[in-house]
């Protein structure tokens, strides 16, 4: 399974000839002014949660894609008033069957509000099972207890966390998480675009190195295999 990072925590996979998106925020990140996103052209968009450096590219996205937006209900009813019509809410807890896979709600700590202030509802994560691998992408989130539910019933090929501190969980803590899911291999985002979240590379990728397992931190619009 191939997915491409685009800074911050927007990402794309590709699984059974469907593109899916994560948390499109490109075009107000200068670390990802190189990424063209009149190019993308996902079949689906997954939001984590309404915080505009999450959702600041959707509306484009997904009118120029025909994209099916899939969130929780406050987040698709908002972009349904954007005038993109193709959309699946969801909310904790629940799951799905789509033509790539079937998705899961889960839950995230954090807070979500969209970005004209609206209610966001609240924030969540997504474990994406198909034939071919199952990942996890934790969205914004503190290290929650609730993680250690996710391995009685999905085995994770790729954890999806952020490690960038002050909003959300720091790399210790990030560790950690991957143990509570039981994932050795682990993506890292929601680092570096802003000055609260800058972290030493080296430093992150020794941490986990010394727990026996493996941080990917790609280079943005860098594809790796999983």
């Amino acid at each position: 399974m191939k997915l491409t990072y685009y800074g911050h925590s927007c990402f794309e996979v590709v699984v059974n000839g469907k593109i899916l998106l994560f948390d499109p925020f490109i075009s107000g990140n200068e670390l990802a002014k190189d990424i063209d996103i009149s190019a993308l052209k996902p079949d689906y968009i997954l939001l984590s949660h309404g915080h505009a450096d999450h959702v600041a590219d959707v509306e484009q996205i997904g009118k120029q894609s025909g994209a099916t937006i899939i969130s929780n209900f406050e987040v698709v009813n908002w972009f349904g008033s954007k005038g993109i019509e193709k959309s699946h809410p969801m909310n904790h807890g629940g799951s799905w069957q789509f033509d790539f896979g079937t998705v899961k709600y889960v839950n995230a700590v954090h807070s979500s509000s969209m970005p004209d202030g609206s209610y966001g509802g609240n924030p969540g994560g997504f474990i994406v099972s198909t034939d071919e691998k199952t990942f996890y992408f934790a969205g914004d989130t503190a290290l929650t207890m609730d993680m250690q539910l996710i391995p009685k019933f999905h085995q994770l090929d790729l954890a999806i966390l952020p490690i960038g501190d002050n909003f959300t969980m720091d790399i210790k803590e990030a560790v950690m998480a991957a143990d509570f899911v039981q994932c050795n291999k682990v993506l890292g985002v929601h680092y570096d675009t802003f000055g609260f979240i800058k972290i030493d590379h080296g430093a992150a990728k020794k941490a986990f190195s010394d727990e026996g397992k493996e941080l990917l931190l790609p280079a943005i619009g860098e594809s790796v295999e999983f």
